[in-house]
């Protein structure tokens, strides 16, 4: 699925409805993602902060738990909602956890601060020459299930 042909209006309310529950106590920094599954199904999460700081979760691995839990094995894009001088792409461990459901995904970053503009960029912009699961012997295609 290319970048035109996703409603990214649709993909981001989701996202920023999203954002507007999370639990960002220790950071101040909300983060709401939506993912678009293969199927046209829309997933949002927002991120989970933790008092041991490890055990946060980031909404873009959430929204992916969303996706799994209902289903779906195979990522179309992202919307990826936060506040700031502009947009903030996913950090290292989502970018991967993306990676094990696309080869390659439109990515939309979107500032809700006034006056900043949205970019959309891809993962295979964001995570190069990711690790991927065909790279372990033995195992499924990316997407697949065990």
């Amino acid at each position: 699925m290319n970048a035109s042909s996703i409603d990214w209006n649709l993909l981001v309310q989701a996202a920023r409805d999203a954002r507007n529950n999370a639990y960002a106590p220790y950071s101040s920094f909300s983060v709401g993602a939506a993912v678009l599954g293969a199927s046209g199904r829309i997933y949002a999460a927002c991120n989970v902060e933790n008092a041991s700081y490890g055990l946060t979760i980031c909404a873009e691995r959430a929204a992916i738990c969303a996706m799994i839990a209902d289903g779906e094995r195979n990522l179309a894009a992202i919307a990826v909602v936060t506040e700031g001088p502009e947009p903030s792409p996913p950090c290292g461990m989502c970018r991967q956890v993306l990676a094990e459901f696309a080869e390659d995904v439109p990515v939309h970053l979107v500032s809700v601060t006034p006056g900043v503009m949205a970019r959309t960029t891809s993962l295979s912009k964001l995570l190069p020459e990711a690790f991927r699961p065909a790279m372990l012997p033995g195992t499924i295609a990316p997407g697949g299930r065990p």
